[in-house]
């Protein structure tokens, strides 16, 4: 393959091995003398365990090991860890959750792990886990997110009075307050955020086996470091070198498998107790009641406006669904992670955001694509649109009076975030004149002809890019002439290979076939960042900078060297990727600059090696930003919503490979779409069962259910990172539902409906209107 140089859309270097089938997932692992898990997981939304009794499952034919909470507990297992410390308006922290990786006395959610069973075989663990009698005292519980915090409702936990965990918020009220009160005219809406369930391509799996003191778990994740330091630091309470975690091929991550689970634990413990690997791979309505789940909101979003249709303040109230335990990251989704976007692209003045967490018996909920990101982005574009419609204002115009300009940047928002870059204008009159949207009406007119309803809808929406203060890259220059790149991010289908490997050539001037990205191992690096919160170019990028940028600097001792020559002599042309003396002919290819300099140390000689790792600061986030607009046609006599159009203008600041961020795009806005009109997450509220548990009852989008997503890039070079990149893995679904909904509430004349837009839904709207 020859040479690339960026911003050119380069077909992913790993798909010809992902699609022939040499793709190698976690549940293709098997190791000598595996012994496979099955979770006995609670039939019941909340009830006290009066007895486990596990004598018979020990007894079937087959079962190595029964292993129950009370075993975990016994053996001073740590709790599963909530890694934020968040505190309430008041001062006082947030509610505790304590949860073992088995429950021991009380389950809080249908799928709640109760018992683990190891078997010789899967089938015998199966016989085993039904061979298990547990009594339950069923206790009353709280599903529903618009109850669960009203009085009388059923408690979770006994500490959180009103099931609210935490009382939380941020902005300037008093600002806020004032604004509100010299306002010409207010806006009201309450938006709901519908839960959905990750239902990633590839289910969750785990594989542990011990040597010695020494714990190797092969397991999906999105970042092997995470889940390793969680693992030992908090709950076997080991040295982090005792772990060893290799994340092999993910499919499909959206932010769930970011998170240290109970499986994790339960297959290091048993291994540990039979002495042999122990393997675990859930069922697909198994992952429906145990990975965490996403969004969940209630919103009540204000929006004060002067008398020229200016914004002055916007205040919230966001009741977040927690499910029954706080996940690892979950508080911080809807609180920092959300709220800092609330300003969006706009000149607010002032801003105040109040979340409240809830606790419910339900899955927990954590990160999905986006973390509170989409949540804040729909409010506000619903808001807009709304007032638009109360003040009869255009709805075009009224984004563009609010707008902060170019000239403004760099800006600080109204919830202190400081945008270095941005053209919000110049996006929104490129989406126009793609859309057509000035010549929508005969559209609507032709629709009307064939009996349907059509709409059109916008959403200009900005994203903040998440992430750590660090991150870590290694180049080896190996034996068989390849260079392997060791990255501390993790693909889970983003193409990460390529993008490393352009990223990589163009510095050092190695063909991309001669580069192999590493990732996954968490002995290859001494930490990793992992992948969430469109991070992984911007910050995995500038590490591999300044990790090429060593290599052409030990590379320029070790030319001179080879050359008899003065280092202060030595060039390094890129796009040769060759070291020569200035001036003259002699040169060296970094390649067989490499080899030679292996050689000469195999002959015990002294010299350089260009192996080299080094650790980037990762300073500032980005900010990536456009504008979606989307029409709908409405069956009015089924209720059936079609989407036959939907363009995209983004800013993703420098596109390092154009196809892959269209790519990103496209199924960011799959997703949104879906859920706007079809993911609909339901628990009866009587008996708290999952009742939308599987793909008969769970509606993901289909090929069919989507139109040709037409996206365009314009390059706002970002200012805070070298790359000028601005992270495009979430960009799709922010922009999505409020584009989509905002569509349908054209179409409907103005009636209001809520996500998920289902046809049930919409023909209701319809005939009550």
């Amino acid at each position: 393959m020859a040479k690339f140089g960026l911003s050119q859309s380069v077909r992913r270097v790993e798909d010809p091995r992902l699609l022939t089938g040499r793709g190698r997932y976690t549940d293709d692992i098997s190791m000598p003398g595996q012994a496979f898990g099955v979770v006995l997981r609670s039939p019941h939304a909340h009830a006290r365990i009066e007895s486990l009794d596990v004598a018979a499952a020990k007894a079937t034919p087959g079962v190595l090991a029964v292993i129950t909470g009370a075993d975990m507990k016994a053996a001073g297992l740590g709790e599963l860890p909530c890694m934020i410390p968040l505190k309430s308006r008041d001062g006082t922290p947030r509610t505790n959750t304590p949860r073992l990786a088995l429950a021991t006395d009380t389950v809080r959610h249908v799928g709640d792990p109760v018992a683990f069973v190891v078997g010789e075989t899967l089938q015998a663990a199966r016989d085993g886990a039904e061979a298990i009698m547990a009594e339950y005292e069923v206790l009353p519980a709280s599903t529903d997110l618009a109850t669960a915090h009203e009085a009388g409702a059923a408690l979770v936990w006994p500490e959180a009075k009103s099931n609210i965990c935490f009382d939380w918020e941020a902005g300037d009220k008093a600002k806020t307050d004032a604004a509100f009160a010299r306002a010409a005219h207010v806006t009201r809406l309450t938006v709901v955020n519908n839960r959905v369930v990750v239902a990633s391509m590839e289910a969750r799996a785990a594989v542990a086996a011990w040597e010695g003191d020494r714990l190797t778990l092969h397991t999906n994740t999105q970042g092997s470091w995470q889940v390793r330091n969680m693992l030992a630091d908090i709950v076997l309470k080991i040295p982090q070198e005792k772990i060893h975690v290799l994340t092999p091929d993910v499919g499909g991550g959206f932010g769930m498998k970011l998170f240290l689970y109970a499986e994790h634990v339960m297959v290091a413990f048993a291994a540990k107790q039979v002495g042999r690997p122990v393997k675990w791979a859930s069922e697909r309505t198994e992952a429906f009641l145990s990975d965490t789940h996403g969004r969940d909101n209630i919103t009540l979003g204000e929006l004060a406006v002067d008398a020229n249709g200016k914004f002055l303040a916007l205040r919230t109230k966001n009741w977040a669904n927690m499910g029954a335990y706080l996940s690892n990251y979950a508080p911080f989704i809807p609180t920092g992670a959300g709220t800092k976007v609330l300003a969006s692209v706009y000149g607010f003045e002032a801003i105040h955001a109040n979340v409240l967490g809830v606790l419910t018996n339900t899955v927990p909920v954590d990160a999905y694509r986006g973390a509170g990101r989409p949540e804040s982005n729909y409010l506000v574009e619903r808001l807009i649109d709304t007032a638009a419609r109360e003040l009869k204002i255009d709805r075009v115009e009224i984004r563009k009076r609010n707008m902060v300009p170019q000239s403004a940047m760099p800006y600080v928002s109204a919830m202190g975030q400081r945008y270095d870059s941005g053209d919000f204008a110049q996006l929104l009159d490129a989406a126009l004149k793609k859309m057509d949207w000035a010549g929508f009406e005969a559209r609507r007119a032709d629709a009307a002809k064939r009996g349907r309803k059509r709409g059109i809808g916008m959403a200009y929406y900005l994203e903040a890019t998440g992430g750590g203060p660090t991150e870590n890259a290694k180049v080896v220059f190996a034996e068989d002439g390849m260079v392997d790149v060791y990255v501390g991010t993790q693909s889970t289908g983003q193409g990460h290979e390529t993008a490393y490997a352009m990223l990589t050539s163009h510095e050092l001037g190695i063909p991309i076939d001669k580069i192999r990205v590493k990732q996954g191992d968490s002995e290859t690096l001494p930490d990793g960042g992992g992948t969430g919160g469109a991070r992984s170019l911007y910050s995995e990028g500038q590490a591999i900078l300044v990790t090429t940028a060593s290599v052409i600097e030990k590379g320029k001792q070790a030319a001179a060297e080879n050359l008899e020559a003065a280092i202060g002599d030595i060039e390094f042309v890129a796009k040769d990727g060759r070291f020569g003396v200035v001036g003259t002919d002699r040169g060296i290819g970094i390649l067989d600059l490499a080899a030679a300099q292996r050689k000469r140390v195999a002959a015990g000689q002294s010299a350089i090696i260009l192996d080299t790792m080094e650790t980037a600061k990762i300073d500032s986030h980005t900010f990536p930003n456009g504008c979606h607009m989307a029409e709908v046609e409405v069956d009015a006599e089924t209720g059936v919503v079609t989407v036959p159009r939907y363009i995209v203008v983004d800013d993703v600041g420098h596109a390092l490979n154009p196809l892959i961020v269209r790519g990103q795009v496209h199924g960011g806005v799959a997703q949104g779409v879906g859920q706007a009109l079809m993911e609909r997450t339901a628990y009866d509220q009587g008996s708290g069962q999952l009742l939308s548990a599987s793909f008969m009852d769970y509606a993901l989008p289909r090929a069919e259910d989507l139109p040709d997503i037409d996206v365009d890039l314009i390059e706002v070079t970002c200012e805070t990172n070298p790359l000028g990149v601005k992270g495009a893995g979430e960009a799709g679904a922010v922009g999505s539902p409020p584009a989509v909904i905002n569509a349908l509430v054209d179409a409907l004349g103005g009636k209001v409906v809520d996500m998920p837009a289902t046809p049930e839904s919409v023909w209701k709207a319809l005939r009550a209107a």
